[in-house]
């Protein structure tokens, strides 16, 4: 069978592609993404799965849908592609990733190199309408995204999930806390971040926990220049 995945993940999701859900949901997208603008681009919509394969996640963050504007989304939740203006959530996390851990916030918002090491940029919802936050939700992608969880919460090594903000914290009762770690707090957007995301200390606490259980901590300092980002 074809799959739209080059990892792992397929053997994970191949069956879940074949749901009667999936497959109206997929005409749905085509029928959309051929009369209006819908971001990410099509061929991006599944890359928080490209860039980190099952066997290699190690923390997962969870957001809520897509961007919604002009060339910000590119399948990794919070992160924009090279040259596009920092959004005000990711101003925010790095606002926070500064304070935390000390670390310098980059001029850019693209943030595969979390990605490659192991940090799953997740959104509980794959795709969006430009200009119209949330027009998505309800769509069949939540069902989509509660079984990657499932998935993750099966495996045997413990992973970290952070999640931000109400629609990420609704999968928490798919997370088997007596083996994974779970770290919830507002969303960084600036509607809600003087509420509990700032000061919450994400990044630490979940190298902390790496360290608990013996596995490699996550570089959080993002690579500062453009030659460097694809390293």
């Amino acid at each position: 069978m074809a799959t739209i995945f080059h990892n792992d993940w397929a053997e994970l999701l191949n069956a879940e592609l074949e749901e009667p859900y999936y497959q109206e949901m997929r005409s749905h997208l085509a029928q959309q993404y051929r009369t209006t603008t819908v971001y990410p681009n099509m061929h991006h919509i599944y890359n928080a799965l490209h860039y980190t394969s099952f066997e290699n996640t190690r923390v997962v963050i969870l957001g809520q849908d897509p961007y919604h504007g002009a060339n910000q989304a590119h399948g990794l939740s919070f992160s924009v592609q090279p040259g596009v203006r920092i959004p005000p959530s990711l101003q925010n996390i790095y606002q926070e990733l500064a304070h935390d851990l000390g670390c310098t916030p980059p001029a850019h918002g693209y943030l595969a190199s979390w990605a490659k090491q192991g940090v799953l940029l997740l959104n509980a919802v794959l795709t969006v309408r430009a200009g119209s936050a949330g027009s998505h939700q309800g769509m069949g992608w939540e069902r989509f995204t509660d079984r990657i969880i499932e998935a993750l919460n099966e495996r045997e090594q413990p992973i970290v999930f952070i999640l931000w903000g109400k629609h990420a914290q609704d999968k928490a009762s798919r997370i088997d806390r007596s083996r994974h770690h779970l770290i919830a707090s507002p969303h960084p957007s600036p509607y809600s971040a003087d509420r509990g995301f700032f000061g919450s200390k994400p990044f630490s606490r979940a190298n902390a926990f790496l360290r608990s259980i013996g596995s490699e901590e996550i570089n959080w300092q993002l690579p500062m220049t453009a030659e460097q980002l694809e390293r």
